[in-house]
């Protein structure tokens, strides 16, 4: 998948902004249904649920990824969780994404407090350090945005041929492992 398609997010974003413009897509919900001259079996059907859902699954619709049976965990715990379990690069692309939109979370928060802060008439220097941090809690979820659908889009590596033969696990690993190019960090 190319850089210049839009990403799930994208896609809740574009369906949120049908409700009202800006509008966060955490805070958006779809509701589907047949129009009344639909046929027979069609009208009493109904579906709904959160846009980030439904913009998920149309993302893998459109773009022939699997589609995730159950959503990733919202909670950064259960989150950090899953980054074990994830072995598929759209599975890691999908952490990554995941982490930027709780990183957009914690930023409105942030903020709110910040708000707080100046309204309750805290030290100046207390709004101020919230918003520097609700600032860079931004900054971070749109680098992450950014970074996340290189995990998708990496070339695969071949296993290196050998003998078959019992080795440590950290030997094992060493022989699988990718190395990065020259110059990048992981």
């Amino acid at each position: 998948m190319s850089s210049d398609n839009p990403t799930a997010h994208d896609l809740a974003r574009a369906l949120a902004d049908q409700l009202h413009p800006g509008a966060a897509p955490r805070d958006v919900t779809v509701s589907f249904s047949a129009r009344r001259q639909a046929p027979v079996e069609y009208r009493d059907r109904g579906r709904g649920g959160p846009v980030t859902v439904y913009a998920q699954a149309l993302h893998a619709t459109l773009y022939g990824l699997p589609a995730d049976d159950e959503p990733l965990p919202a909670a950064l715990d259960a989150l950090l969780q899953a980054t074990h379990t994830a072995t598929a690069p759209e599975q890691e692309t999908a952490v990554l994404r995941q982490v930027a939109e709780q990183l957009r979370n914690a930023a409105e928060i942030i903020q709110r407090y910040q708000y707080r802060a100046q309204w309750d008439r805290l030290p100046a220097d207390v709004a101020k350090q919230l918003k520097d941090a609700h600032e860079q809690a931004e900054q971070i979820a749109r680098a992450l945005d950014r970074v996340a659908p290189a995990f998708s889009s990496r070339p695969t590596t071949e296993p290196v041929p050998g003998p078959h033969r019992s080795h440590s696990r950290s030997t094992a690993a060493l022989a699988t492992t990718p190395t990065p190019p020259a110059g990048r960090r992981r």
